[in-house]
């Protein structure tokens, strides 16, 4: 099956070292306001998702939900999630006191990669 997601190693690391601090972790990304477009990680359970939001997978068991409305959008993408040496919109992620932010980078699935799509969960 073609995930949806993946993580750079020093991604990665970083979710390794927060899950140290802060137990099990999640990620959200949502489609604008005080956030952007920007992955927040917060403590699992820490962020309350919205009727029709999505799980596109896990990285380092971690689950990454999206906005509805931005899935709507990226559903034929891959996403990646990296870390870069900045701090954050908002500030409200779980990496901020790091001076780190975690992002997202795209590709457009192949013809053959969105054949064998793995399965989604959904808010119901």
């Amino acid at each position: 099956m073609t995930k949806r997601i993946d993580a750079t190693t020093e991604a990665i690391e970083l979710i390794k070292l927060l899950k140290e601090k802060h137990g099990d972790l999640m990620f959200y990304q949502a489609g604008g306001c005080c956030e952007g477009t920007q992955p927040q990680c917060f403590e699992k359970g820490g962020f309350y998702q919205r009727m029709g939001d999505v799980c596109i997978g896990t990285v380092e068991e971690t689950e990454f939900w999206v906005d509805k409305d931005l899935f709507e959008y990226w559903k034929n993408a891959h996403f990646t999630l990296k870390v870069i040496d900045a701090f954050g919109v908002g500030g409200f992620s779980l990496e901020t006191p790091l001076k780190k932010t975690f992002q997202i980078e795209y590709r457009i699935f192949s013809p053959e990669e969105m054949e064998n799509l793995t399965p989604l969960t959904y808010i119901e």
